[in-house]
């Protein structure tokens, strides 16, 4: 009898201990993956759902969660900080706290055809997106929708070319002639001349254009690369402007008020960090114009992702959304996030300047922000970086102290100039201020 008890408490304790150390093991790793990221983990209704954005996380734009103290404590210099491009990640971790409301289903027999709208000029153009639009430039008072056609384009850059196309006439004598005001966009050259269409030409510096024939002129504002508020330059009567708006929101800019010109580009990837969803839109006046531009569309592309400009069109209905959050009436979250993020790294990027003693940077006017209610400076998406000094080619010179950033001649403009990326995600950005800060007159 004492046998058999001493085989049963055996079996029965193997057992339990083995469920004790399964349970504390699957406790642990629970633990770990709710933790992660600084996001919370919670349980409704039996499934895990990700935690909204927490209040106290909205403006807490001066942290830098994705970066460990001890990353941040240490730069040896070895790393290399590449601000060349302006990848927009730094939007990832906003995104990230959003959790599931931009998230969305389409099903498999959904969004099959060509056409979007067979009654729309655009008819590509998917109306959700439309929709979204329209009430985003409203909401932020920077663009005027009304008698404008909307073209919907794989990004900006595929819409500059339809502009191009749109505006050049066919049967011309020479080819139309596109100018910027240096410092321009370095890939609109690059862009006007790629095709080496015999309907138009990069024609360089508008402040130096004085040709008596028509003319294409682009207008950035604000700038890429400088950041300045910008409006046309060239005095003649036979232009055609072009305003590209892709940095006129509220986290770059005060926003004056609502810009109405012939034909405005905006793109997704400047306004709320999605660059990888390629979708950019333009406002234009003009049937013809527009019309033609949707032509070019056609034969390039045959119109435009559907499954991108839905996955937009949600993202802009979240935007809008955000401004009826309860506790902050009247604003909205994500500009005001994004608006603070923006304050944060400018503000850490002009005292690492003056710490170092060898860079400048341009010194912005203030103006009233319409959107948010408060005056500010500019704080755009690039910084324009001047080496002072005797230092002649600062992109060289960056190099050298593994920062990679593109130089002031793809601009148009001096090599003492270099335009350094403010978009790109914390860690990044937070081991390039360290750097120039401790960057002085004697290694220059």
């Amino acid at each position: 009898m004492a046998n058999i008890w001493s085989v049963f408490s055996w079996r029965h304790f193997l057992v339990i201990s083995l469920a004790v150390n399964v349970a504390l093991i699957s406790k642990v790793v629970y633990e770990g993956e709710s933790s992660r990221g600084g996001q919370t983990i919670r349980q409704r209704g039996g499934t895990l759902i990700l935690d909204d954005v927490q209040k106290e996380a909205h403006f807490s734009a001066g942290s830098s969660s994705s970066s460990t103290d001890e990353e941040k404590a240490i730069d040896d210099g070895q790393r290399v900080i590449n601000v060349y491009q302006g990848d927009p990640t730094m939007y990832e971790r906003l995104w990230q706290q959003m959790g599931d409301k931009t998230s969305f289903v389409i099903q498999g027999g959904q969004s099959m055809s060509y056409f979007s709208d067979v009654s729309n000029l655009c008819w590509f153009l998917e109306p959700m997106l439309a929709k979204q639009i329209v009430r985003l430039h409203k909401l932020v008072g920077n663009a005027v929708t009304e008698n404008r056609h909307i073209v919907v384009g794989t990004g900006s850059s595929q819409l500059y070319q339809a502009v191009l196309y749109a505006l050049s006439p066919p049967d011309a004598a020479e080819p139309m002639s596109v100018v910027s005001a240096a410092p321009f966009y370095s890939s609109y050259p690059l862009m006007t001349d790629y095709l080496k269409s015999g309907l138009y030409k990069w024609a360089g510096d508008a402040c130096s254009f004085n040709k008596d024939s028509p003319y294409i002129e682009l207008v950035t504002s604000p700038n890429n690369p400088d950041g300045f508020s910008r409006n046309s330059t060239v005095k003649g009567s036979r232009g055609m402007l072009v305003h590209d708006f892709a940095y006129y929101w509220p986290q770059y800019t005060p926003i004056s008020s609502p810009a109405d010109h012939d034909l405005m580009l905006f793109t997704l990837s400047k306004s709320t960090g999605h660059a990888g969803t390629r979708i950019g839109w333009a406002l234009v006046k003009d049937q013809e114009v527009a019309r033609k531009m949707v032509k070019f569309m056609e034969l390039n592309t045959i119109g435009v992702s559907k499954e991108s400009q839905l996955r937009a069109a949600k993202i802009l209905e979240v935007v809008s959304d955000s401004r009826e959050d309860v506790d902050y009436p009247g604003k909205s979250v994500f500009f005001e996030f994004s608006h603070r993020m923006m304050a944060e790294r400018w503000r850490k990027l002009r005292a690492a300047v003056k710490q170092s003693g060898i860079f400048s940077l341009p010194d912005f006017p203030p103006g009233l922000c319409s959107f948010l209610g408060r005056v500010f400076t500019n704080q755009p998406a690039f910084a324009w970086v001047k080496c002072e000094g005797e230092t002649e080619d600062c992109e060289a010179f960056l190099r050298g102290h593994n920062i990679l950033a593109r130089g002031g001649k793809h601009f148009g403009d001096s090599p003492k100039y270099v335009r350094v990326s403010m978009l790109d995600r914390d860690e990044n950005f937070d081991h390039l201020v360290q750097r120039l800060s401790l960057m002085s007159s004697r290694q220059s």
